[in-house]
């Protein structure tokens, strides 16, 4: 478990699913100046930011090579972490690839699975949330050969020219497999919460944060717990604060 607390005025701020990348070059370049401005935003009362995953749509790292583009929200980032600015960032199933490049290069502390944290005597339990939950079996069985380590490093000793389009693509499917329906129905059809409430069963958690699912939900679990999901920057602009005590789910105004 990961621990510390809130400084006077200091907040803790959530964000997933940029996917940065997609659907082209254009379009994803508008949606990284919104987050870019989002971050300029927050600057000022930011402890410690979440990026709970998929801040790219593709993201591989070779020894020597790491897919070009994403200067702005990259050194914007550089900029955070050398102002003294925390960041945790929890890899998705989009940008599970990292290695040390985050890490050497920005200063930003690279995750890899969901991980416990007590903020302020509040405890937490974060990550990016694919495949968690029951059912979505043909989407979890792929989750273990493109996580498994002799995969990646198949992959790695390709040439970058050749692994990066082939990523792209696999990346576009990932998305088709990956079970996301980008509508709420109830509850009960949602996978994190039916995880949420078999972790429960094991351990308490004042508050879940999760992002993949695209959707900015706010899912109570009884006993004074709750689930979030931070949503996207691809529809919906939302992201979590919180501030010592709760947490609050909220939009950032795009202009159009």
């Amino acid at each position: 478990m990961i621990e510390f607390n809130l400084k006077k005025n200091k907040k803790v701020y959530f964000s997933s699913d940029n996917h940065l990348g997609a659907p082209n070059h254009k379009d994803s370049l508008v949606r990284e100046k919104f987050f870019v401005s989002w971050l300029n935003k927050i600057k000022s009362d930011a402890q410690v930011i979440f990026l709970l995953g998929d801040l790219f749509d593709f993201w591989f790292e070779y020894h020597y090579t790491v897919p070009k583009g994403f200067t702005r929200v990259l050194g914007k980032l550089s900029e955070l972490c050398d102002s003294g600015i925390k960041i945790y960032f929890f890899t998705g199933n989009h940008d599970y690839w990292m290695k040390d490049y985050f890490k050497k290069e920005i200063g930003i502390t690279v995750i890899k699975k969901p991980t416990e944290f007590k903020i302020n005597n509040k405890l937490f339990f974060i990550g990016h949330g694919d495949g968690l939950g029951p059912g979505d079996l043909k989407y979890k069985f792929l989750k273990r050969i493109f996580r498994n380590p002799f995969f990646i490093f198949l992959f790695r000793i390709n040439y970058s020219w050749f692994g990066i389009p082939l990523g792209n693509f696999l990346s576009r499917n990932n998305k088709r497999l990956s079970g996301i329906t980008e509508k709420f129905i109830s509850k009960e059809k949602e996978m994190i919460y039916h995880f949420c409430k078999k972790k429960l069963k094991s351990s308490y958690y004042d508050f879940f944060i999760f992002g993949h699912r695209h959707l900015p939900l706010k899912i109570d679990l009884g006993n004074n717990s709750t689930y979030y999901n931070s949503g996207d920057w691809i529809n919906h602009y939302t992201f979590i604060v919180f501030n010592g005590n709760n947490c609050e789910i909220k939009y950032f105004k795009v202009k159009s």
